[in-house]
């Protein structure tokens, strides 16, 4: 996919988002980063590839980024569980922390090294729902409407996988998907789906996400998957 030149307005914003996170802190970064980050390249699907943020490329399919405040964000568990379940923020910052540097690897090739991530086990979330037995997997979904995924029931329970609140050491921007965004250590990036707000088990196999309904593979492990990279996490 090709992009549009980068001008001024957006090497601009590219030191202005950097600089404001210095002097103002990541909320004056994030607001930056949402007003100037749509600017790059479109394709008939609404898909946009975003300027750097970071040490990040970003991504949305629906042609704008997101946003949710830290009070207002509800992950609701539900599907095929004993009891359906609505976390806030803070429940989930009160679960057990899981903290980890991994690599983060895009399924196009570019990999992001030694990123902090600190979450809770997406395993953790399900226990608290109740997972019931000859459950098959998760659906995921996001707050934009328009992304989903899918994870098997013991790839969503690896230790690796994680519902993400802090990256980089500092909260989950939402650029980057925030304020919660999965983590799967072990696959490329489009599964680590943005904006999560709901976790749904499934009995019988969930219906394909986002990118697999458009070619890509289901099980996105990383060496395995796209045939390019030979170097897993």
């Amino acid at each position: 996919m090709e992009g549009t030149p980068v001008g001024r307005r957006v090497v601009l914003g590219m030191m202005g988002t950097g600089l404001a996170g210095i002097l103002f802190g990541s909320k004056a970064s994030d607001l930056l980063e949402r007003a100037l980050a749509p600017i790059t390249s479109r394709d008939g699907t609404g898909f946009l590839s975003l300027f750097p943020v970071g040490r990040f490329r970003i991504y949305t399919v629906t042609g704008r980024l997101h946003s949710r405040s830290d009070a207002d964000y509800r992950l609701n568990i539900g599907g095929f569980v004993d009891t359906p379940v609505t976390f806030t923020l803070d429940d989930l910052k009160a679960m057990p922390p899981v903290r980890m540097t991994k690599d983060f690897q895009c399924v196009t090739g570019w990999r992001v090294h030694d990123v902090k991530w600190t979450g809770v086990r997406l395993a953790d979330v399900l226990d608290q729902a109740g997972v019931k037995q000859g459950a098959w997997g998760v659906r995921l979904l996001s707050f934009d409407g328009s992304y989903t995924e899918t994870l098997t029931l013991d790839q969503a329970r690896r230790n690796d996988v994680i519902v993400a609140y802090e990256m980089e050491g500092k909260p989950v921007s939402a650029a980057h998907g925030g304020p919660v965004r999965l983590y799967v250590a072990p696959m490329y990036g489009y599964k680590s789906i943005k904006w999560l707000e709901t976790v749904e088990v499934s009995e019988t196999p969930a219906r394909a996400g986002y990118w697999e309904v458009r070619g890509y593979d289901t099980d996105a492990w990383i060496g395995k998957s796209n045939g390019r990279d030979d170097r897993p996490v």
